[in-house]
């Protein structure tokens, strides 16, 4: 009885120990997750007890995972956020999503501490991504995250419970993080290295075309990927993967190399067939004129290949006679069909010389056939340089015109100050050389020699001269029918001082002179007034006296003019 009248009437004591008490059990439940029971369910509300002294109310789609509505029924015991003891309305505030990302994001953060895969599903889309559920909490994964490679159609992986690994958490946003690709990455690289351990050179697979390249292609071998090199395609060239292979095409492949610490494979696939290089010496020797087709032009020349997977260069050097500063694909285009001669075969470095020109007519033997040495040819002036000029011949042929065979009497500067570019001009043929395709012509030569026509003139002897012109240290003078140019110096002009002066003579005028040398072969003359006169003086003297016996140098030789012109008379 006192016990009953003291828990109706408790003590100031007594009333303080419970109001702490309740202070206490307030601030241990807001913000936990506790259990309850579900009492009743009304207006898609679940009501619910969890002990304290009013119900609450949570929402029925709060019970619902993503893709399947709730299934909860009156009776069940479920975990639930309290939020507030009571409200305004005096119910408690009770939430399952936050009860649910409660307990989810203390079981994540443990995972994300320790790197480990999390299960959750992709039930939505979002700008930039998807959103998964992780079993309570909501996380974005990136586009950029869902494979491996670009994904178009996501809709196979939706609602599915997979793999993922957290990349950022941020509790106080509530944000996460999560990849799909990283755990595909790691599960690939599992596998990648126990099949490349396994992979041994030599082997055959069977691999599915996933990429193409301009440098070749990316063949699957189940897990692990190999590179084709665009040479290893096949024996022939292939100047692009795309002209053999397709994605997604199956194909049979041959391990080349496998390079265990960076896990890269090289794979061929023309290994798997007749190496079409063998015996290649032999079925195409040296000389031999073969039929090819033209596969690839650059700028050193054309390959054209004879065979599947046998192809020659013919370097631009071996494509013309007479085009040589032009490109190849000015000869020859791509796909042509070209008749060409073996040059050589080096089937160690696989590789084979051929000629084009070598199959058409040498335009320079042709030349020296239809035009012997001493012909007289007509062409047009292509160019002048320092030493000559070229003129245009027959079958696109160029013959030189040497300065020096342009005039007998000028020098080769002066010479070709009479020629300009597109002129055209005779010429004699004076050599052919067909090895280093050179054709020496002369234009002096049209005419005749004016040396020759001197006949046997010898040093000493005494010719007529033509003045042709009178400079200030001698005279220009010709000689002969053919008038060969030659040239008295100032002091030659005369045998007394007084009259070596050049002014003294006017071009036109016959002078006589003396030849002091004469060389054919060198194509020199040298004549003398001067020698000529102590020449004549010598014969006087020899001839009418001498001044020891006291006549004077005047007597004798007025004598000796006298007699002269006695004997004419």
């Amino acid at each position: 009885m006192a016990s009953t009248e003291s828990a109706l009437n408790p003590s100031r004591e007594d009333f303080a120990a419970l109001l702490e008490e309740s202070f206490s059990y307030n601030e241990m439940q807001e913000g936990a997750v506790i259990r309850g029971t579900i009492v009743g369910i009304e207006n898609d509300l679940a009501i619910i007890d969890v002990g304290l002294k009013t119900e609450g109310r949570v929402a029925l789609k709060e019970f619902a995972t993503p893709g399947k509505p709730a299934s909860v029924k009156v009776g069940d015991t479920v975990e639930v956020y309290l939020e507030r003891i009571e409200n305004s309305a005096g119910e408690a505030v009770l939430s399952r999503e936050k009860a649910k990302r409660e307990e989810s994001w203390i079981r994540l953060e443990a995972a994300f501490e320790k790197q480990e895969r999390v299960e959750g599903q992709i039930f939505g889309r979002v700008k930039g991504g998807f959103t998964v559920d992780l079993d309570g909490a909501v996380a974005f994964l990136p586009g950029s995250q869902v494979d491996i490679r670009p994904v178009r159609d996501v809709t196979p992986l939706m609602n599915i419970p997979q793999p993922f690994q957290i990349l950022k958490m941020d509790k106080r946003r509530g944000n996460i993080v999560v990849s799909r690709r990283a755990v595909l990455e790691e599960t690939r690289a599992e596998q990648r290295q126990e099949l490349v351990e396994n992979l041994k050179e030599g082997q055959v697979l069977e691999g599915v075309v996933k990429n193409i390249t301009d440098y070749g292609a990316f063949v699957d071998l189940g897990g692990v990927d190999g590179l084709l090199h665009v040479t290893d395609i096949a024996w022939r060239r292939v100047n692009h993967p795309t002209e053999v292979l397709s994605i997604g095409q199956t194909v049979k492949v041959q391990v080349i190399k496998v390079n265990q610490e960076t896990q890269r494979i090289s794979l061929g696939m023309k290994q798997l067939e007749a190496d079409p290089w063998e015996g290649v010496s032999a079925k195409y020797p040296v000389g031999a004129k073969l039929k090819g087709r033209v596969t690839n032009i650059t700028d050193y020349g054309a390959f054209v290949e004879l065979e599947p997977g046998v192809e020659g260069l013919v370097h631009v050097s071996e494509m013309s006679w007479t085009k040589k500063n032009v490109h190849p694909g000015k000869i020859v285009s791509t796909s042509q069909e070209v008749e060409v001669m073996v040059l050589e075969v080096d089937p160690v470095k696989r590789r084979i010389s051929l000629g084009l020109k070598q199959c058409l007519d040498n335009p320079w033997t042709t030349f020296a056939e239809k035009f012997p040495i001493g012909t007289v040819v007509e062409g047009e002036i292509k160019n002048i340089t320092e030493f000559g000029l070229f003129i245009g011949l027959d079958a696109d042929v160029d013959g030189m015109v040497h300065m020096s065979d342009l005039d007998w009497n000028r020098s080769g500067e002066e010479a070709m100050a009479d020629y300009q570019k597109g002129q055209v001009v005779k010429a004699v043929v004076l050599d052919v050389d067909t090895e280093k395709e050179r054709i020496s012509l002369g234009i002096k030569q049209l005419q005749g020699d004016p040396m020759e026509a001197l006949g046997d003139i010898r040093k000493g002897a005494v010719v007529t001269c033509t003045v042709t012109g009178v400079q200030e240290n001698g005279i220009e003078v010709s000689v002969g029918e053919d008038g060969l140019s030659a040239f008295i110096r100032r002091a030659e002009l005369s045998r007394d001082r007084g009259d070596q002066r050049p002014e003294r003579f006017a071009v036109g005028d016959k002078v006589d002179a003396r030849v002091t040398q004469f060389d054919r072969a060198a194509r020199k003359i040298a004549l003398s007034i001067k020698a000529l006169e102590i020449a004549e003086e010598k014969e006087a003297v020899a001839q009418y006296g001498s001044s020891d016996s006291g006549a004077s140098l005047g007597d004798i030789l007025g004598a000796a003019l006298n007699r002269a012109q006695d004997e004419k008379k």
